[in-house]
């Protein structure tokens, strides 16, 4: 055992040293930014279109006066109530030869819907929906208007509390939510790098090499502990890039404003970085189990894709049972390995008890050494008995990274 640990030390530290000193892993580390920012951006760019496309203009074909104070009590009531409330407004000149619809129709005007008729007897006109949309809002305006001044509303004296049940129930939901999108994206990022590098050395035969120098499970662990600590880098990196960002843009204006989870944030951090490592252990085991049973570069990527589709499903099994704290849908979530850490962080910002955690992460740790037991009989019984890997010699085995051979 000792001896395997060793040289699972050894994998790790080569196969990690390696990662980090490559230029590679600098655009591994910007990689994800560029669609961060192009998100972002586009995000923006749509939300900005999107209000001024749904931003209407009424036109007001009524006598001067009446229209004039139609608009007075608008302007009025959006200092009262706010913007938003109410939709711009114009007078438009009374004109015998224009009727509602010819103005309806005048591209220069652009508008959405006209109010005609009397403040008393008002009479919209506009196109499909649009006619019936600003009913209420339109009445509204012109009882103001008849009953005189709309800037006098009534004072509301506001009495808060520090939150209710309900409030809370339903974002700390939402931060449990949150948790569950962030632990996937993580894994299913940082999690392909386990196959690709797998791939990678399957394809220029180093990894028979190592199989004939070392014990196989040594390098199963070494590699799979290795990409776990580059993920953490890769976390901490971004984590802080992500920090200085939001501390110059100021946090309050660009993130909303998380409830504290029901075990608190120490602690949740804490289950948080241990279900990512259960996560990450699981799913790399298994790329690992489906890079050992391919025999060709191809065959990982055919046989990858239903591990993919795997992990979307168990990401939205676990979304779906998030709320359902308690019922037998989310504990059953809770207990297939795959899907447990999604569950439980989203268990751990709705629930203070802590002892189902110790639990579940006991689970998680058998469910990834078997996962990885799997993949070492497997690429055992593959590549092993190939007889590619007996050829080595002792000189070839010295020479491959600085190993020096252990016998297995």
């Amino acid at each position: 055992m000792q001896e395997i640990i060793r040289a699972a030390y050894v994998i790790g530290r080569r196969d990690f040293t390696a990662i980090i000193m490559s230029k590679a892993f600098i655009f591994f580390l910007l990689g994800p930014l560029f669609p961060l920012l192009i998100g972002v951006a586009a995000g923006s760019l749509g939300g900005q279109m999107a209000r001024e496309v749904s931003k209407p203009l009424i036109g007001v074909m009524m006598e001067a006066g009446p229209a004039q104070k139609l608009v007075e009590t608008r302007t009025q009531l959006t200092k009262a109530l706010g913007d938003g409330w109410f939709p711009d407004m114009k007078i438009l000149a009374l004109d015998k030869s224009k009727t509602a619809e010819d103005y309806l129709t005048d591209k220069a005007n652009n508008l959405s819907v006209i109010i005609s008729g009397t403040l008393e007897k008002p009479e919209v006109t506009g196109a499909g929906g649009q006619a019936g949309r600003w009913n209420g809002e339109i009445a509204l305006l012109s009882g103001y208007a008849l009953s005189g001044d709309a800037s006098k509303l009534p004072s509301v004296k506001v009495n808060a509390v520090k939150e209710t049940a309900g409030d809370a129930k339903m974002v700390r939901q939402l931060t449990g939510q949150a948790a569950q999108t962030l632990l996937f994206m993580l894994t299913t990022l940082l999690a392909g790098m386990v196959l690709s590098n797998l791939v990678e050395e399957k394809s220029n035969k180093i990894i028979e090499i190592l199989a004939a120098s070392i014990p196989i499970d040594s390098v199963f662990i070494g590699k799979l502990f290795a990409m776990l600590a580059m993920a953490g880098v890769g976390i901490i990196v971004w984590s802080t890039l992500g920090y200085a960002i939001l501390s110059i843009a100021g946090a309050a204006t660009v993130l909303p404003s998380f409830p504290t989870p029901a075990v608190g944030w120490p602690i949740f951090m804490a289950l948080g970085v241990v279900y990512f490592t259960m996560s990450y252990l699981m799913l790399g085991s298994l790329f690992l189990g489906i890079g050992a049973m391919a025999a060709t570069v191809r065959e990982v990527q055919t046989l990858s894709m239903p591990a993919t589709m795997l992990q979307l499903i168990v990401f939205f099994f676990a979304v779906y049972t998030g709320p359902k704290l308690g019922q037998t849908i989310e504990q059953i979530a809770c207990i297939i390995p795959l899907s447990s850490p999604l569950a439980m962080i989203a268990r751990a910002a709705q629930e203070p008890t802590l002892w189902h955690h110790g639990v579940a992460i006991i689970g998680q740790a058998f469910f990834a050494v078997l996962l990885l037991r799997v993949g070492v009989t497997m690429f055992k019984r593959n590549v092993m008995k190939s007889g590619s890997a007996g050829r080595v010699d002792g000189n070839q085995k010295r020479k491959l990274f600085g190993l020096i051979p252990i016998k297995g």
